[in-house]
């Protein structure tokens, strides 16, 4: 196994891979390192003169703040961000169209609609927060009765729906309207309280068509015993899903989410290209994949604006990325107020440097669609979704839109999970082996034992796997199931 490796011919920095990093006195590309450099960290193989860039991917991550010498560790202590607030951007093309020549399949519940889910299970969706407690306490009790007769019963508390003005009030509507819409659900029950802001009149207009055997409302401030009527109401949810079975679906019917999160410096290198690879092939496939994360797109920006289809989806994406920075810079932030403490100590400098390694999920295909918040994923192909880089905001946007399963690369490893399939892809084999109550696969052997093309391929076949129900992720096992709505503004 090498110790380093260079991404890109133009790089002046090498990454140290190997779990013992790079020794310092060992020598890398005829360069002697000058001090220890850890796994994912990265180290100078020519000299680098203050306020001159460095180059990772073929890409600045930013700027020299002194003279680095060859050997030295390249790290936060002597790099800073180029990023500082919006741009104007010119069209500049790119295109690498990818034909829909591939028909695999996979086992999935066709619903009335023509919708297909991988799951059939049964949601309890709260217009408020106050209904928390009652949505737990029906769950509990409907799943003691009927837990055998469908895939699960899941709620998912949150604590909004009321006391919100503006946008807010219009992300927590439709982040649920998603969520009732979603094809995992075979079934699902929406709760009300009553007199809240998102009650189920106003709810309802968001929402639009639905199926009354499918979608039940349940009002609890016009309920005697909320709890008892709720859980029969369920039974007839129940009763419902049951005529679902699972049926032969081209994988052109599947939407993808990819999300990155606790990354480190191999997530550039191993779990998020395997992602991108994924992402290409569900393309050839004639299906759907969706990136967010916009802020981590910054710096990494324009190599998604060049694989626009066209000139207004470029349009869309540059106003994507310069809302985004607007939002920062409204609430006196900086752009580039990026990465996280656990990403620098994975070798993560600056958030080009993230950026340049998150943006690979999106793999190599044109973008098709550009999605606000809660907007429905409808073109085939790679697109790129309004929200944040927090995980469970992401991953809960995601799922509005349809996505139905999430494939979320980490190096640093965490729990996290939405409410649809979350498949934990580790960046190194020692995440893998540490944790593997949280891994459900080990990107990390790319650097080990593995080829991209063959491993890409044994990586699809295990989603496909996952999307049957033959395989249970990490976050089903573990009942790691949470949303999280994006916030902007007031809460009265």
């Amino acid at each position: 196994m090498e110790k380093f490796i260079k991404i890109h011919p133009n790089d002046n920095v090498v990454v140290a891979i190997h779990d013992d990093g790079i020794k310092k006195g060992e020598s890398v590309m005829g360069v002697t390192a000058a001090e220890d450099i850890p796994r994912g960290h990265k180290m100078a193989v020519v000299e680098i003169p203050e306020n001159e860039n460095v180059i990772k991917y073929g890409y600045p991550i930013g700027h020299a703040t002194t003279t680095i010498k060859p050997g030295e560790w390249v790290h936060s202590h002597n790099v800073k961000t180029n990023l500082s607030s919006t741009l104007e951007y010119t069209y500049d093309p790119k295109l690498n169209p990818i034909p829909a020549t591939r028909k695999e399949t996979f086992m999935g519940y066709v619903r009335k609609n023509g919708d297909v889910g991988i799951r059939n299970e049964i949601w309890v969706v709260n217009t408020v927060g106050c209904v928390n407690g009652v949505s737990n306490a029906i769950v509990e009790k409907a799943r003691k009765k009927y837990g055998d007769k469908v895939d699960g019963i899941y709620n998912f508390v949150h604590p909004y729906g009321c006391s919100q003005l503006g946008e807010d009030h219009e992300n927590t509507q439709k982040l649920l309207a998603g969520m009732v819409r979603h094809p995992n659900a075979a079934g699902v029950l929406v709760l009300s309280l009553g007199c809240e802001n998102n009650n189920m009149n106003e709810f309802k207009k968001v929402l639009g068509e639905w199926d009354d055997d499918r979608v039940k409302f349940f009002i609890c401030q016009e309920h005697g015993d909320e709890v008892e009527e709720a859980v029969d109401v369920i039974g007839e949810l129940v009763e419902y899903a049951q005529q679902f079975k699972q049926e032969e679906v081209p994988a052109s019917k599947l939407v993808i989410g990819l999300k990155c999160g606790g990354s480190d410096g191999l997530s550039g290198i191993t779990a998020n290209p395997l992602v991108g690879r994924i992402s290409d092939i569900m393309v050839a496939n004639g299906g759907k994949t969706v990136l967010s994360e916009v802020p981590e797109m910054f710096g990494a920006e324009t190599i998604l604006m060049d694989r626009c289809e066209n000139r207004e989806l470029f349009d869309k994406t540059v106003s994507l990325v310069n809302n985004f920075k607007e939002y920062f810079i409204s609430h006196g932030e900086p752009v580039g107020e990026n990465p996280s403490p656990g990403n620098k100590k994975g070798g993560i400098t600056t958030l080009e440097d993230k950026s340049l390694g998150c943006t690979q999920k999106g793999g190599t295909s044109d973008v098709k669609g550009v999605l606000l918040y809660g907007e429905k994923a409808t073109a085939d192909g790679l697109s790129l979704l309004q929200g944040p880089g927090n995980d469970i905001v992401a991953i809960s946007g995601m799922m509005a839109s349809g996505c139905h399963l999430i494939l979320f690369t980490t190096g640093r490893g965490t729990p996290v999970g939405s409410p649809v399939p979350t498949v934990k892809i580790a960046t190194n084999d020692d995440l893998a082996t540490r944790k593997p109550n949280w891994i459900d696969w080990n990107a990390g052997r790319l650097i080990i034992d593995k080829e991209m093309d063959s491993y890409a391929e044994e990586f699809f076949k295990y989603i496909l796997d996952v999307a049957s129900d033959r395989v249970k992720t990490k976050n089903e096992i573990n009942g790691y199931r949470e949303i999280a709505i994006f916030k902007n503004g007031v809460t009265l």
